[in-house]
């Protein structure tokens, strides 16, 4: 039947009320979903006041919302019933087959009825967002200028009414939209950014279609697909669970914020849909164990879903450049109130009394605006943006993407990397290379050719053993490369499993195996038990008892076995055969082997499979008195680009660690060959480090570390004191061997409580708790949906690229700091000084409220874009890593660089050209116009009034065009902080930037613009310039570029000296 004949849809929603009723099988509608009723006419419950929906004991917090939405969605939760009727009743009534799946035809018509399998966005509020743009930042003290100058711009403070005043005003309004506008388009398309990154990371599962199973986009999910659920897995919609492992566990974390995790089962366990352990929620991680499931709610009618529509987003936190960024402006914003106030106070208190011609109220206010755009560098949050939606793409050429801009900065100030083993440092490509049993070992290929002689000896154990590894094995290769040699063809399961169904496969009789025996029960390997089992039973054999196989770590099955196979015989596992099968596995891990023991047993249940009891029964009685059957020794080799990772890392200051589930010294040889481990000694261990916690003192190297190494074992860390963690954080080199998720949680918080800054990299289920707790997780994307959500980056390509992300994460603090460092000597310093001249020393106002603006808002900004595009100077690699709390953005020595040196130099300079155009043209020198007040105005050296203004006009003007041109000479000059411009130019192709020219070229043709068209003259007051003060300023601006040429000679060659101490 199909989903598509309409006559039968009419006859499902008639008939639903009425079997749900009476507990038989029913049909369903899309809307219906088992609820019984139409989602129009159910009824309310009561929910607090707190927007907590609680749901017997699962209580989901949504934040704010509409109380009638919440009760709604309570009750179509209550009235679920998918859970309580078989599985049966429920694969009848989904049309779907256990064995076959869905067909195309099925899949095609659920989808167009349902839609694909995801959520529907929230919409933003656009208008709260731009309300944002327009008043963030510097916009309202800029708001508050255009308020002045609408309030000088009409009588009674400017009668006639200045058309300047007005000008002035929508000028500002300009800027703050253009702010506002720029802003929101850089937030768009860095959004668009981050999402595009974010739909990258593959979201899939394993669905049965037309007979086969196959991994899709978990978005392709339809009502009644077949999925199958492993360990790491993301549960990709709401599941029914028909067929289950036993210990199959889940993390509902993120639904009900508690981390204890619930075991699975197949039969329902409680009235509530969303409490019944025969439910798995869509969102939620399988922890352990494996299942067959159908999916009975998808999308937005699944649990998340609903909820999803209740939650409004949340307000992110403040990264740290943005942190840094409301620092800064806090610093230039309290600078500027405190000047505008200084200037209100000595004209009321002295100038309105001694100077009272000098500046009337419209002056004052005139001065105190003036002062506000001259303190704040508007063309600021503008380059901000601009710098980090750049950085955004770069990381994404490089694949690394990283869920937030937040991590990419604090990647930055990493300086103690906690890395898993197996499949991040690894290739997670594992292949058998040895075969070892009590008496022998053999390479797999010469284990191969004893199992083709059946008069070997060591046949008899060996086909225990092929049998022991062909049965207690999770891993299936994908039908789509079954025609494949068995090297190359795909895998559907861990690499271990892999590893060792490759081996038997290609010795050959594992089907002979499969057929004679039938699983009854499974419990997959995990992490912390570190072993797995599997219980068959002859095809047909009605005997109460059943094989046990077991597969996992020697020190951890080994202990359970009493016996071992030796030929045709079972011999008992005394003292010398426990040494030589202890002295084999020491040997394999010392060539970096990872070494899985394979042991049986006879086991007879007290309890039938489907009992709740039946694995906590196996678990406990079954995992004894079990017969040794042999060694297998897993080579996993290192990725290619681990050692040189490794080694980037170290000289970023970053401090390598190694943690993972592996025996000691596999661990270590391991550790040993990516250069984790360099030291030739033996590694330290628990016990050394414990002598040491009894010492006074230990000997540190000059980076204040412990100089050797040392290896952990997980048992030890949560019996280790405060005092011996603090010497375990001072090792340099360390590695922690079999570890669970709980230890290496232990190990990232005990880092971090010493004030460390942690990234964890990882990419299984077991490392997920570490990598969310860190400052930054990394996963690899061939890991697990579980780690993946956990982790703040995602490394799309090879491992190398987190050092990828560490330089770019520099590389982004350095330009922004290069930026500001730009733009405060002529956007900040320069501006300011012409103001407290008029207004302390009489001065007539040298550079206009006006022309302030176009220099910060358009020249300044159009040149200072360029240093967004700049390379890194130097290998960033080589710096230490960043102090976060220390290292501020803004620090002292930046505006000790671009105040009292560059922006010194260039107030000074700017300066003089205003006084030597006044003496050239006027002959009018400097020392008359100082403390000049009111006296400057008509018969002031015989001028007129008129004649007076326009020398002022005109000299304002030659102050903005010697800023300007001064301004391409600090370009060059901040382009580096260290190297000189003839080492680092912007023309040859290391440090090739072009954009400066560009810049420039804009920067200028501005100044043109602002100073030559005549409206923009009669409007704004501004001037012609004559030729020698465009010329003059070339060469001055040479000069700025040298002197700090000066500077940075002085730093490189005595990088002790005083000048090199406040360098920035």
């Amino acid at each position: 039947m199909s989903f598509s004949k309409a006559t039968e849809s009419d006859v499902k929603e008639s008939l639903v009320q009425e079997k749900l009723a009476h507990g038989s099988e029913s049909v369903l509608s899309p809307e219906e979903h088992f609820i019984g009723i139409p989602l129009h006419s159910i009824s309310r419950n009561e929910t607090n006041s707190n927007g907590i929906v609680a749901f017997r004991t699962l209580t989901i917090e949504v934040g704010q919302g509409n109380p009638k939405d919440f009760s709604e969605d309570a009750a179509y939760f209550d009235r679920l019933t998918f859970h309580k009727v078989s599985a049966s009743s429920i694969l009848g009534t989904l049309e779907a087959n256990e064995s076959v799946g869905l067909d195309h035809a099925a899949v095609t018509t659920r989808q167009a009825r349902d839609g694909k399998n995801e959520f529907t966005r929230k919409s933003p509020n656009l208008l709260l967002k731009f309300a944002m743009y327009v008043f963030g930042g510097f916009n309202t003290v800029l708001i508050l200028g255009v308020i002045v100058f609408f309030v000088c711009w009409q009588p009674p403070l400017s009668n006639p009414p200045s058309p300047t005043m007005l000008a002035l005003a929508i000028l500002l309004i300009i800027v703050i939209l253009l702010q506002a506008l720029f802003t929101a388009f850089q937030d768009f398309s860095t959004n668009n950014v981050m999402n595009s990154i974010l739909n990258l990371i593959p979201s899939e599962c394993m669905v049965l279609r037309d007979g086969e199973w196959k991994k899709i986009q978990t978005s392709e999910l339809v009502v009644g697909d077949i999925v199958k659920l492993s360990s790491g897995d993301k549960v990709p919609a709401d599941l029914r669970m028909i067929e289950s492992s036993g210990d199959i566990r889940f993390d509902r974390a993120i639904l009900t914020g508690e981390s204890e995790e619930i075991d699975g089962a197949v039969d329902a366990t409680s009235d509530s849909f969303l409490e019944s352990r025969n439910i798995a929620l869509m969102g939620t991680y399988v922890t352990n164990g494996s299942a067959k499931a159908v999916v009975v709610l998808t999308g937005a009618n699944s649990v998340m879903g609903r909820i999803s529509k209740l939650t409004s987003n949340t307000k992110a936190d403040s990264t740290m450049i943005q942190k840094e960024i409301s620092r800064f402006i806090k610093i230039i914003v309290f600078l500027t109130v405190v000047l505008a106030t200084l200037i209100i106070v000595v004209w009321a208190a002295w100038l309105r009394v001694d100077h009272f011609a000098f500046i009337n109220v419209v002056g004052l206010l005139n001065n105190v605006m003036g002062c506000v755009v001259a303190f704040i560098p508007e063309g600021m949050p503008m380059a901000v943006t601009l710098t980090l939606s750049l950085i955004a793409r770069r990381m994404k050429s490089a694949k690394v993407l990283p869920k937030s801009l937040a991590t990419v900065e604090t990647l930055g100030c990493v300086n103690v990397i906690c890395s898993d083993k197996t499949g991040t440092l690894t290739q997670n490509r594992m292949v058998v290379v040895k075969v070892g049993m009590m008496n022998d070992s053999w390479t797999s290929e010469e284990f191969g050719e004893i199992m083709k002689d059946r008069q070997h000896a060591a046949f008899g154990a060996g086909n225990e053993l092929h049998r022991a590894a062909t049965l207690c094995n999770d891993a299936s290769f994908d039908p789509s490369s079954i025609d494949a040699p068995i090297s190359e063809r795909q895998i559907n399961g861990n690499a271990t499993d892999g590893a060792i169904l490759r081996l038997v496969e290609t010795v050959g009789g594992a089907s002979d195996h499969r057929n004679a025996l039938e699983k009854v029960f499974a419990i997959p390997f995990n992490s912390k038990n570190k072993w797995m089992l599997s219980m068959y039973r002859e095809v047909g054999s009605t005997a109460e008892s059943n094989c046990v196989l077991i597969k996992g770590a020697p020190d951890i099955v080994g202990p359970a076995c009493t016996t071992y196979r030796s030929g045709n015989e079972t011999k008992p596992l005394d003292e010398q055969a426990r040494f030589k099968l202890n002295r084999m596995q020491e040997e394999w891990s010392r060539e970096g082997l990872r070494v899985i023991a394979l042991c049986s047993g006879v086991y007879t249940p007290k309890f039938t499979p489907n009992h709740n009891s039946f694995a906590d029964d196996v678990e406990k009685n079954a995992f004894a008195n079990l017969t040794f059957l042999g060694l297998l020794g897993i080579m996993d080799p290192p990725r290619v680009e681990t050692a040189q990772t490794v080694a980037d890392c170290r000289r970023a200051g970053s401090r390598f660690f190694m943690v993972t589930g592996d025996f000691g010294l596999t661990a270590a040889a391991i550790a040993r060959s990516i250069g984790i481990i360099t030291h030739s000694s033996d590694p330290e261990s628990v016990l050394e480090v414990k002598a040491r916690a009894a010492q006074a003192e230990n000997s540190l190297d000059e980076d204040g570390f412990i100089g050797s190494s040392l290896v952990l074992e997980g048992k030890h860390l949560s019996h280790l004191s405060e005092g011996e963690w603090d010497i375990v954080c001072q090792f340099k080199e360390i590695v922690f061997a079999r570890t669970t998720p709980e230890q290496k949680l232990l190990i990232v918080q005990q880092f971090k409580k010493h004030e460390f800054v942690v990234a964890v990299t990882g990419d299984g289920v077991n490392d997920a708790p570490a990598l969310k707790a860190a400052d930054v997780g990394v996963a690899v994307v061939t890991g697990s949906d579980v780690a993946i959500e956990a982790a703040h980056v995602v490394l799309m390509g090879n491992f190398d690229a987190i050092t990828d992300a560490i330089r770019l994460g520099r590389l982004v603090f350095q330009n922004l700091q290069k930026v500001i460092s730009y733009l405060l000597p002529a956007g900040s310093w320069s501006e300011i000084w012409p103001v407290l001249v008029n207004v302390f020393f009489g001065v007539p106002l040298p550079l206009s409220s006006f022309l302030m603006i176009v220099i910060c808002v358009f020249t300044d900004l159009f040149l200072c874009l360029s240093l967004i595009m700049e390379r890194e100077e130097f290998d960033l690699l080589s710096l230490r890593p960043r102090n976060h709390k220390k290292d501020h953005l803004i620090n002292t020595k930046i505006y000790i660089q671009s105040y009292l040196f560059i922006g010194f130099m260039m107030t000074i300079i700017a300066h003089s050209m205003y006084f030597l155009y006044y003496w050239n043209y006027a002959g009018i020198p400097a020392s008359a116009l100082f403390f000049a007040f009111e006296a400057y105005t008509d018969g002031f050296y015989g001028y007129t009034q008129d004649q007076l203004n326009n020398f002022n006009y005109t000299g304002q003007s030659v102050y903005f065009v010697c800023l300007v041109i001064l301004q391409l000479g600090n370009l060059l000059a901040v382009r580096n902080k260290r190297l000189s411009i003839l080492e680092a130019d912007p023309i040859r192709k290391p440090r090739r930037n072009l954009w400066p020219i560009a810049g420039a070229a804009i920067a200028i043709l501005i100044a043109v613009i602002a100073t030559e068209v005549p409206w923009i003259q009669g409007l704004f007051f501004t001037a012609h310039v004559p030729v020698e003060f465009w010329l003059i300023p070339i060469p001055l601006a040479f000069g700025v570029l040298m002197m700090d040429e000066v500077r940075k000679l002085v730093v490189r060659a005595f990088p002790k000296s005083w000048v090199a101490k406040i360098a920035w």
